[in-house]
C-alpha cells in the first residue's frame, strides 16, 4: 500500500464516524453508513473497483456525504495507470475523479467539523494533481481551483506551494519563484518552507539559491544535525558533478560542506552519514591541495573518520539500526 493510501486510510477511521452525523436516525443514512464502512474496507484493501460501487451505494442513499465523493472519486483516480496515459479509458478514470472532487467540496463547504476542513482541503489538493502535468495536464483548469483554495485558507503555505508547482511546470519561472517565497513568508520559521522552496532551485539548477534555502532551513532549526548534513550532501554532489569548477570554488564548497559536517557531528557524534560524508570531503580537499603535508594531514584525518564510521555503524546495525539523526 502507498503511503499515500496509508494516509488516506487513517482519515477513513474518523470519518467513517463522523460520516453518521448526517441524518444519524434515518434508516437511509443508517444504510448509506453501512455503505460508506463497506467501501472504506475495500479502498484499503486497494480494491478500488470494488469500492466505486459502495461508494456510489452510500451516495445514492445519502446524498449528502461529502466524505463518499471524495473517496469515490480517489478510487477513480487510483485506478488511473500513468503508464496508459492517452488512452481514453484510462483518461475516463482522472475526468470521473475530478467531478467527484468537485461535488466533495462543494458538499463540504460549510463544514466546520475537522474531518469536514481535513477532506474538504485534500479535495482541492486531488483534483489540483489530477489536473497537473503528470494527469489530464490542463493548466487552466488547475490554476483557478489553485486560487480558490488560496483563497479559502490564506494562511496556509502548501497551497501557495500548489500553485508554485503549477507555474512551474508550465515554465512561467517567475510566477512560480514568487509563490514559492510567499509560503515562506507566511512561516519563516518553519523548516519545511525552506526545504521546498530549496528543492525550487534545485530543479532550477541555481546552485547558491538552493544553498541559501538549505542554510535557512538550518538557521530555524540550529539543533537538527540532518539539516547540517544536507548542507554538506549538495555541496559534495556540486563539486563531485560540476568539473567546470575553478580549483578555488571548488576547494570553497568542500571546505563549506566540512564545516557543515562538523555542525551535524557536534550535535550527533554518532551520526554515520555525517561521519562518512566528513571522510571523503576530506579526501576531496586533500585533492584540492598543493602541499604534500597539508594532503597527508587530511588523508589522515579522513582515515579516522573512516574507521570510526564504520565502528558507529557496527554498533547502530547491532543496535536495531537506528541512524543516529538525532541530535542530543
Amino acid at each position: 500500500m502507498s503511503s499515500r493510501i496509508v494516509r488516506l486510510a487513517v482519515m477513513i477511521l474518523a470519518l467513517s464516524i463522523a460520516g453518521a452525523a448526517c441524518g444519524r436516525y434515518s434508516i437511509s443514512n443508517i444504510r448509506s453508513l453501512k455503505a460508506f464502512k463497506d467501501a472504506n474496507a475495500l479502498y484499503m484493501k486497494t480494491d478500488f473497483k470494488s469500492a466505486i460501487t459502495r461508494y456510489e451505494d452510500a451516495i445514492r442513499l445519502n446524498p449528502d456525504l461529502g466524505y463518499a465523493y471524495f473517496f469515490l472519486g480517489n478510487s477513480y483516480d487510483q485506478m488511473y495507470k500513468p503508464a496508459r496515459k492517452g488512452d481514453p479509458e484510462n483518461e475516463q478514470y482522472l475526468i470521473k475523479a475530478t467531478e467527484h472532487y468537485r461535488t466533495a467540496i462543494e458538499k463540504l463547504k460549510d463544514g466546520t467539523e475537522p474531518q469536514e476542513i481535513e477532506c474538504r482541503k485534500r479535495a482541492f489538493e486531488f483534483l489540483i494533481n489530477a489536473y497537473g502535468a503528470d494527469k489530464l495536464n490542463d493548466f487552466s483548469q488547475a490554476e483557478p481551483i489553485a486560487k480558490e483554495l488560496i483563497a479559502s485558507e490564506p494562511g496556509e503555505p502548501s497551497n501557495y506551494q500548489l500553485l508554485a508547482k503549477l507555474y512551474e511546470d508550465i515554465g512561467r519561472f517567475d510566477d512560480a519563484e514568487a509563490f514559492y517565497l510567499k509560503a515562506v513568508s507566511l512561516r519563516p520559521n518553519e523548516g519545511l518552507v525552506h526545504m521546498v522552496l530549496a528543492g525550487y532551485y534545485n530543479r532550477r539548477g541555481e546552485f547558491e539559491k538552493t544553498m541559501d534555502a538549505w542554510y535557512a532551513r538550518a538557521k530555524v532549526e540550529p539543533n537538527n544535525p540532518e539539516a547540517w548534513h544536507t548542507i554538506a550532501t549538495y555541496y559534495w554532489d556540486k563539486v563531485f558533478r560540476d568539473k567546470t569548477l575553478p580549483r578555488a570554488q571548488a576547494l570553497g564548497y568542500v571546505k563549506k560542506g566540512i564545516t557543515a559536517t562538523d555542525d551535524a557531528i557536534r550535535l550527533n557524534p554518532e551520526y554515520f552519514e555525517a561521519l562518512s560524508y566528513k571522510n571523503i570531503l576530506l579526501r576531496q580537499q586533500a585533492l584540492y591541495e598543493r602541499d604534500p603535508a597539508v594532503r597527508k594531514q587530511l588523508t589522515d584525518q579522513a582515515d579516522v573518520l573512516k574507521a570510526r564510521a564504520l565502528e558507529v555503524q557496527k554498533k547502530q546495525n547491532a543496535g536495531g539500526g537506528d541512524t543516529g539523526k538525532k541530535g542530543k
